[in-house]
């Protein structure tokens, strides 16, 4: 679904079904404007991001007509203009919070999910924001609206908090966003149109529904929905192709990549994707960066070492020539949770045609994603076939989802404990190159997918070294700053983490979530 044509000015509208119905308006394309680009490459605001969560008072068309009209006057300000004309109406409540310090770090979570969650939203003109029909749990800090990833691990908070029916209105804003768009979006703002996220949302079903097949079966629509977005242009591909999110081994087997459809700097990140790019002398080169730069930022690991092309070159960033293996394992649970709908539903056939898809998914994982060199599951070169030469905590996903053999994961656990494992949790690489998705940060997500794979294969010992290493650190940091950050330093416990291209955020949804998840399966190991 085509959603904007970004290549020109024009006016349409997105209809969302939100409270009150009211269609959101959004008008000509901004992100390409002369105003945009000002504002953003002068930095009236440090982060790019803050801009464009901003709303104006009138229209775009508007405001770019009177920016042209008054820009060249001797007497213009940049700052003022911006601040006379674009406000922002969803102030963050968590700034506003102060951390009752006789609280311990769990009772503090309890406390902030009221903080974090927002209400159904009202349309508003010329927002960026894309409403949502029921209330849900914002990450906190600079991020203010829903993302995709990030839910998952807070909707698991929110089961083991029993709050489940907050964990229900998020995913049914998720089948909401399905159902309108075709996708879920990075986020919910119409800068976030043209790429999703690691898709989590089937997690998130069985998580909601589990033992209850019934329930299970209201989502399978839009479960399917969402696979087909993935999987859009498998059938046209030939070996050796890539389209969209699919790719075609040179063996004949469909797997999958991220993708953004636009090309150009992320309106969220303009000022740092265009520094970036001045390295290059063609807009062809320059296209290239920003495709992968918005396809790494679709695979949630926006940035690390995993996507470079060559050594300490971010400006080689190549990840959509790559086929991660958690984004692949992420599909084939897909596949076989359809498979189980179809399944319950009596259409066999449909059910077969799905299983025969997950195992073929299964079997490549097991073959073409393990490193017998390493013995552990990489990421896929794909022009080269070959798997990339770099170990990262994407390598536990088969672990999570049941499909390494018993030696693998034997290998995987021995690296995990010998090589990621660290005085606060694991790392996310073994590369320290100042992004923020490589060591020395460790993220709460990935604990929580390393720690459930583990538990998986009987590493409960393992498993349990993790969880309490990485709590240890949570409630260290929240002793000293009342705070759940966003990422942590796992190598030197004494200090905050780093990296990255905006400052260390707090709230923090997934932090959050799984900090209570971990907590609940410490108590069931007991």
């Amino acid at each position: 679904m085509k959603i904007l044509n970004w290549g020109s000015i024009l006016i349409l509208f997105l209809f969302l079904s939100c409270k009150n119905e009211t269609p959101k308006e959004t008008t000509i394309d901004f992100y390409e404007s002369q105003l945009f680009q000002d504002v953003q490459m002068n930095t009236v605001f440090k982060d790019s991001k803050t801009f464009v969560d901003l709303v104006p008072d009138r229209s775009y068309q508007e405001l770019i007509t009177l920016y042209e009209q008054e820009k060249n006057n001797p007497a213009f300000d940049l700052n003022t203009f911006v601040n006379s004309h674009f406000s922002d109406q969803f102030n963050s409540s968590t700034a506003k919070f102060e951390t009752d310090t006789t609280k311990n770090m769990y009772q503090h979570i309890s406390n902030i999910w009221g903080m974090l969650t927002r209400p159904p939203d009202e349309a508003v003109a010329h927002s960026s924001r894309i409403p949502l029909p029921k209330e849900y749990v914002v990450p906190g800090g600079r991020f203010r609206e829903i993302y995709y990833w990030d839910s998952y691990f807070t909707i698991e908070g929110l089961l083991a908090d029993n709050k489940n029916a907050l964990a229900t209105n998020m995913v049914d804003n998720f089948s909401h966003l399905i159902d309108t768009l075709g996708f879920i979006p990075n986020g919910t703002r119409d800068y976030y149109l043209s790429r999703s996220q690691p898709p989590f949302y089937t997690l998130m079903v069985t998580a909601l529904t589990k033992g209850e097949d019934q329930k299970f079966m209201e989502y399978l629509p839009y479960i399917e929905k969402e696979y087909n977005f993935w999987m859009d242009g498998e059938t046209d591909l030939k070996p050796g192709e890539l389209s969209r999110h699919v790719v075609k081994t040179t063996e004949g087997t469909v797997l999958n990549r991220y993708w953004d459809k636009r090309d150009s700097p992320r309106q969220e990140s303009y000022k740092e994707d265009v520094h970036l790019a001045a390295q290059f002398n063609t807009e062809a080169e320059k296209k290239r960066l920003y495709a992968n730069l918005r396809a790494g930022a679709e695979s949630g690991w926006d940035f690390s070492t995993r996507w470079y092309g060559k050594a300490g070159d971010f400006g080689s960033i190549t990840t959509t020539t790559i086929a991660p293996v958690d984004l692949n394992c992420l599909l084939y649970y897909m596949e076989t949770q359809l498979a189980r709908g179809y399944q319950l539903k009596g259409e066999l056939e449909v059910a077969e045609s799905f299983t025969s898809k997950a195992e073929l998914r299964r079997k490549a994982i097991q073959k073409v994603f393990w490193s017998g060199k390493d013995s552990f599951f990489m990421d896929l070169d794909v022009p080269k076939a070959t798997v990339r030469d770099q170990m990262t905590l994407a390598g536990v996903f088969p672990l999570f989802f049941n499909l390494a053999t018993k030696e693998q994961a034997q290998m995987v656990m021995e690296h995990l404990m010998n090589d990621f494992l660290k005085d606060g949790g694991l790392l996310t690489t073994l590369e320290n190159s100042g992004q923020q998705w490589d060591a020395p940060n460790g993220w709460a997500p990935l604990q929580w997918i390393a720690v459930k794979g583990l538990l998986n294969y009987g590493f409960d010992n393992e498993a349990k070294e993790i969880m309490t290493r990485w709590l240890a650190l949570n409630e260290k940091v929240y002793a000293n700053t009342g705070k759940m950050m966003e990422k942590y330093n796992v190598e030197d416990v004494t200090l905050l983490s780093g990296g990255g291209e905006y400052d260390l955020q707090d709230g923090f949804g997934w932090t959050n979530g799984v900090a209570l998840g971990f907590r609940q399966l410490m108590d069931e190991m007991e």
